[in-house]
């Protein structure tokens, strides 16, 4: 492996340490995970210093209500309301009635209403909610500022402008009081006397709170606040925050928590980020040398990790409701069990810092992950992944139970609430293969369950192969069964090599009557010059690449279409040209495959079955010998030019390949018992 791409790895996995370290949590002091109703799961906590003891939030909220009910509102005078009350009736009446002399029976009600007026507002007008209050007697008292005194009075006399209204109309006995009252207005024009004090109410409000939610007593230097295991009540878990809150207090005033929890995450989490590039540098060299593959797991650590900070922010607990076990599947689907395990591992280590409970967390995530990697070796139908979310959350419940036994000594502390979560977590993971279908687009891998597909011969190119190459496909699938064959017991991914051979002569749907495979009788090459049939036969390779993209084969399926020829020779039409020229210095580059040569052991595998395959079915006598000689000479002149250079195939893997060929091909052509003819 070059420098860089060293290099390159070893940037990514900077670049997602800052990352994860950026989004963690940073408080200013170090301080416990805990939550009402649950086990103090730490050691016993004593009080390093006197901590105030405060009442818990629900007698707060008690309290609160309580006070709200009886708490008695203060009001200030306005004696000048009164005055402008009548001075804006009598603008009113002028306003709509103009300015001539009012009919006798019209003076007589603005009379009668001004007295009543006056009358009323010789007492208190408040506004009518709280006069409402008054009427239905939950406001028995009000309070009432003067001259920077506030005494206290019983609101048994207190008016407001509804009822003063009512009672003006009612007591001027006339069927002509109300008509009269509403073309003037008059209700419009009504205010309250007494106007709520919200300075001083609130300023009373707070005293009255304070006063009822004081300090109840003082945990002492040395003594428990909380003993190990015990449940944490509401009254304990303010004792709690009162002593963090003091704690950070204390250390933020000696200016030595922040820079200290951050350089101690940033140490954590590189560790981790070392031990996943050791583990894939040494156990994992294949994702090591992938730039994509590394960029791909490097992504999914963070990605999940910054998903679950996100949702233990946002949602109590909310960390349990992340599908972690969708890690450990992509893994598996598209690399290993052992990657899956680490990588999954990884990214449990750099959660387990936000959660609440460090070990429930992580044994809950180990049993999930050693569930779906158990349940999914081998992913070939996307609804196998609705066993693996049956696998995740049985092990998921079982692991709650068993920790809540483990922990508590009984079912005190259990929550359906967690169970439900991490039953929509497993939920999740079966949907995993959206996921799938993202990495492929954007990291060019290719899953067992996308080749499998492909492996279709229902699938459309295919099928149009099959009618218009009728020849071409047989050849194709006669291909995929040689190379599947050898890539099982050479290791090689047998499932790739298949969908290759399917698809790698794609491109002779142009022009299907210019391969041998599809003729029958008339050889069209017959009048073409070797050169132009070399032509033609070599862009069988740039048109089925054209295609290949048209229809959106993944590009390790293209890689066959391009490398299953690399930059061999179109040796037939090479040959009779060099016939036609004897003495020439003929310049083979007309007659050479664009290339490249095969980079991987399933491309080299696939040219070898191809050459082999198309060899075959000009053998007269397909015996062993004939067979085994066909086979020898056709890879070991693929291996003299070199045309298997660039890849990693070894020399155990082409003598394991022969043999698989061989007695293939042996099958495919053994000698049938003559059966007699009837008399």
């Amino acid at each position: 492996m070059s420098k860089f791409s060293i290099y390159g790895n070893v940037i990514l996995a900077v670049i997602a340490t800052l990352v994860i370290v950026y989004f963690y949590p940073h408080p200013q002091a170090n301080h416990y995970k805990f939550e009402e109703g649950r086990p103090w799961n730490y050691a016993k906590l004593i009080a390093p210093f006197d901590i105030p003891i405060r009442p818990d939030s629900a007698t707060v909220l008690r309290v609160r209500d309580s006070l709200d009910r009886k708490f008695v509102p203060v009001f200030e005078r306005k004696e000048a309301i009164a005055d402008s009350v009548i001075t804006a009736l009598m603008a009113s009446w002028v306003r709509i009635a103009g300015e001539e002399a009012p009919a006798p029976e019209d003076a007589a009600m603005r009379k009668r209403a001004i007295s009543f007026l006056k009358n009323a507002y010789s007492r208190d007008v408040v506004e009518d909610h709280y006069g409402a209050r008054i009427a239905e007697g939950s406001l028995p008292n009000v309070k009432i500022t003067n001259e920077n005194t506030v005494r206290q009075y019983s609101s048994t006399g207190i008016s407001y402008p509804e009822k003063v209204y009512t009672e003006m109309i009612r007591t001027m006995n006339d069927s002509a009081a109300r008509p009269w009252a509403e073309k003037y207005k008059i209700r419009e024009v009504l205010r309250p006397n007494l106007l709520y004090d919200a300075e001083t109410s609130g300023r009373l409000y707070d005293y009255d709170l304070y006063r009822l939610t004081a300090i109840r007593g003082v945990i002492q230097q040395g003594q428990t606040i909380i003993d190990k295991g015990a449940v944490i009540t509401p009254q304990d878990y303010t004792n709690l925050l009162t002593y963090e809150r003091m704690v950070e207090e204390q250390l933020t005033a000696g200016g030595q928590s922040k820079w200290m929890v951050w350089l101690g995450q940033l140490v954590y989490v590189a560790l981790l980020m070392c031990g996943l590039m050791a583990f894939m540098r040494f156990s994992a060299p294949d994702i090591w040398k992938s730039r994509q593959a590394m960029t791909f797991v490097i992504s999914l650590v963070v990605i999940f990790f910054l998903i679950s900070t996100a949702m233990d922010y946002f949602i109590d607990q909310g960390i349990y409701l992340v599908p972690m076990a969708i890690v450990p599947v992509l893994m598996v689907v598209f690399f290993d069990a052992a990657s899956a395990l680490f990588v999954s591992a990884t990214v449990t280590m750099l959660c387990a810092g936000i959660t609440s409970f460090t070990l429930e967390f992580i044994m809950l995530q180990f049993a999930a992950t050693t569930a779906a990697v158990y349940s999914l070796r081998q992913l070939s139908r996307r609804t196998e992944l609705l066993r693996t979310a049956g696998f995740v959350v049985a092990a998921y419940w079982l692991g709650y139970v068993g920790l809540e036994m483990m922990l508590n000594g009984s079912f005190s502390g259990f929550s359906w609430r967690m169970m439900a979560y991490l039953g929509i977590s497993a939920a999740l993971c079966s949907m995993a293969y959206i996921a799938m279908a993202a990495v492929e687009k954007l990291f060019g891998f290719v899953s067992v369950v996308t080749l499998i597909e492909l492996s279709d011969t229902n699938n459309p190119v295919l099928r149009e192969l099959s009618e218009r190459c009728p020849g071409t496909f047989q050849h194709s699938m006669a291909v995929s069964t040689l190379a599947s064959d050898a890539a099982a017991k050479i290791g090689a991914n047998e499932q790739l090599v298949r969908a290759g051979a399917l698809f790698h002569d794609i491109g002779k749907l142009d022009q299907p009557n210019f391969y041998t495979e599809n003729q029958h009788g008339v050889n069209p090459h017959d009048p073409l010059p070797p050169e132009r049939s070399a032509e033609i036969i070599i862009g069988h390779v740039k048109a089925g690449l054209k295609r290949a993209d048209k229809i959106g084969l993944p590009s390790v399926v293209k890689d066959f279409i391009s490398q299953h020829h690399g930059k061999g020779k179109a040796k037939y039409f090479y040959y009779n040209y060099c016939k036609a020229h004897p003495g020439e210095d003929v310049d083979p580059a007309p007659f050479t495959y664009p290339g490249p040569n095969p980079r991987s052991r399933e491309a080299s595998l696939l040219m070898m079955a191809d050459s082999v395959e198309a060899a075959s079915r000009s053998l007269k006598e397909p015996t062993a010998a004939s067979i085994t000689e066909l086979v020898n000479k056709i890879i070991d002149g693929q291996i003299a030019e070199g045309l298997h250079n660039d890849s990693p195939i070894s020399f155990s893997d082409v003598h394991t390949i022969k043999n698989a060929f061989i007695k293939r091909l042996l099958t495919i052509y053994h000698s049938r018992i003559a059966y007699p003819s009837a008399k």
